[in-house]
């Protein structure tokens, strides 16, 4: 929920949900009939599976990475990956909008499809939008799956219907699949931050989310496939054809098949004319070619089982990514930076912070500001750790949504004019040594109520790189650093911004925010108990 009144509408049906009592019941369509299937398992047998498998072996059995921080790069690249698939295309979603990008892609999945690659799909069903649900007609074709995760009963978009069904189902619908990946023919993938929409790849001027992926290739991919597996194979995957809509038949895919194929004649005449762009082979022929530089490197995967919530409680074996994360953390000699949308660190959180102070380790936090968010429930969740924060000696860079220097920040200096800037890039440095990359925000949501997915790779020179772009986007032209003022009458000391605006160093007393509105709304959020909720 990106918007303030949505942001309200969640509070008041999660208090109430927190009071009612009751077990979570099984989505819609779990005994509708599925058949398991799983990843490719020759991908030697594709050109790129042959093209990395010798890499590979040159290597020492290292994977291949580059970091994709330029918003449309994220939507080229993965267009030129669907355009490029051989045999097989997973994709594993939080969102995926039927906007202009999300359209282009879904017909990009339609030809793919229609060239005899398998194509299988889930999305989360938390966060859809009206349209989004046209998605589902793709499934009447035979070479193409859409499994929806977790979804909810009512299919319709009437908010109210929605908020009715998760007030007297909020122990499971409260759980989503927060996932972003795409895996290639098994041999090259895509894992980062970003979903599928026009503001992921910040090409929609009213709202940049500036985020960051990685290109994968080599056998890491095949573990990321497998985790695809476990998710597409679960128990809360359920096929569209069995939410009882008529959304997958013949006649709605060919209806669609002609709406997506208008839609991209009427992009050509655009000036930005995305399916020329995505013609041209950039940035993937590049990467494939060797003439943008891979990264070699030893990695792992990290993500949390599809049902965490048994793991958590010791009913089943599985995986919990947060505590591999928290580890690598934990080890940190002398710096850590975070970048992270939302901070809620919680109290296991905070003690992380202040064991990683008391051995003098350096901990950088970016996330947005008051300005900048796009949740304004998450941010009064914020505002209760960012002062203990700040006297246990950790430095915030809270992200103006006008930037001073587009530099770093994945969007062009004419979106950046707009002053619509967002973070929305999950990632963690350890000792400029090691990178994170994923799905995981550093709140209690990632750590209790969504699944995630990501990577942790030993890489210097991926770990420089960002950094780099840590230091772009948190100098004062592009933040406030908040700051605790010393009270000269024995008060408790009092929270200041600094900034730098038109060349002149600018202190602010008051939260910079988008209006008066806007911040009596957050002080009101921030006096609900919602943490565990964040």
């Amino acid at each position: 929920m990106a918007a303030s009144g949505l942001a309200m509408r969640f509070v008041a049906f999660s208090l109430v949900a927190t009071l009612m009592v009751g077990c979570a019941t099984l989505p819609p369509g779990t005994d509708f009939p599925r058949v398991v299937s799983i990843a490719l398992t020759h991908p030697e047998d594709t050109r790129l599976g042959r093209q990395f498998d010798g890499a590979a072996r040159k290597h020492e059995g290292n994977s291949a990475f580059r970091l994709l921080s330029v918003g449309v790069d994220g939507f080229l690249a993965r267009a030129q990956m669907i355009n490029t698939a051989e045999r097989t295309l997973d994709l594993e979603y939080f969102i995926f909008r039927q906007d202009d990008t999300g359209q282009l892609l879904t017909e990009a999945l339609l030809r793919a499809a229609d060239r005899g690659v398998r194509v299988r799909v889930l999305v989360d069903d938390g966060d859809t939008l009206e349209g989004d649900e046209q998605i589902a007609a793709l499934s009447a074709h035979p070479k193409i799956e859409i499994r929806i995760y977790n979804p909810f009963t009512y299919r319709g978009h009437t908010e109210l219907f929605r908020d009715i069904e998760f007030m007297f189902n909020a122990p499971r619908l409260d759980y989503r699949m927060h996932n972003k990946l795409l895996v290639v023919d098994g041999t090259i993938a895509l894992v980062g931050g970003r979903n599928i929409g026009d503001q992921y790849f910040q090409v929609d001027p009213e709202s940049q989310f500036g985020d960051d992926d990685v290109f994968v290739a080599g056998p890491i991919a095949k573990d990321l496939s497998r985790t695809f597996d476990e998710f597409w194979n679960s128990d809360l995957a359920i096929p569209v054809a069995g939410l009882g809509n008529g959304e997958h038949s013949d006649a709605a895919l060919d209806a669609y098949r002609k709406t997506l194929d208008e839609h991209r004649r009427e992009l050509k005449a655009d000036p930005t004319d995305y399916a020329s762009r995505v013609a041209s082979g950039e940035p993937l022929a590049g990467m494939l070619s060797g003439r943008l530089p891979l990264v070699w490197a030893r990695a792992q995967v990290v993500y949390d089982s599809p049902d965490k919530r048994r793991v958590k409680k010791g009913e089943m074996v599985g995986e919990l990514m947060h505590r591999t994360v928290a580890d690598a953390v934990a080890a940190v000699q002398s710096e850590l930076l975070i970048v992270t949308p939302f901070l809620i660190p919680g109290n296991g959180g905070m003690r992380l912070f202040k064991d990683l102070r008391k051995h003098g380790v350096r901990v950088r936090i970016l996330t947005n500001s008051l300005e900048s968010t796009p949740e304004l429930v998450a941010q009064s969740g914020y505002m209760r750790y960012r002062v203990p924060l700040l006297e246990d000696g950790v430095e915030l860079y809270e992200v103006r949504s006008l930037l001073g220097n587009a530099r770093g920040s994945g969007e062009s200096s004419a979106a950046a004019r707009s002053g619509n800037y967002t973070l929305h890039a999950k990632l963690f440095v350890f000792d400029r040594q090691r990178l994170y990359i994923g799905s995981m925000n550093f709140d209690q949501r990632s750590r209790r109520l969504n699944t995630e997915v990501g990577l942790i790779i030993d890489s210097p020179e991926l770990a420089r790189q960002t950094a780099v772009r840590f230091e772009s986007i948190a100098v004062p032209a592009n933040s406030y650093v908040p700051a605790l003022r010393t009270d000269q009458t024995g008060g408790p000391p009092k929270l200041i911004w600094r900034t730098r605006e038109d060349g002149n160093d600018i202190e602010y007393d008051l939260e910079p925010a988008r209006s008066s509105w806007q911040r009596t709304e957050v002080e009101f959020l921030a006096l609900l108990p919602l943490d565990k909720e964040l």
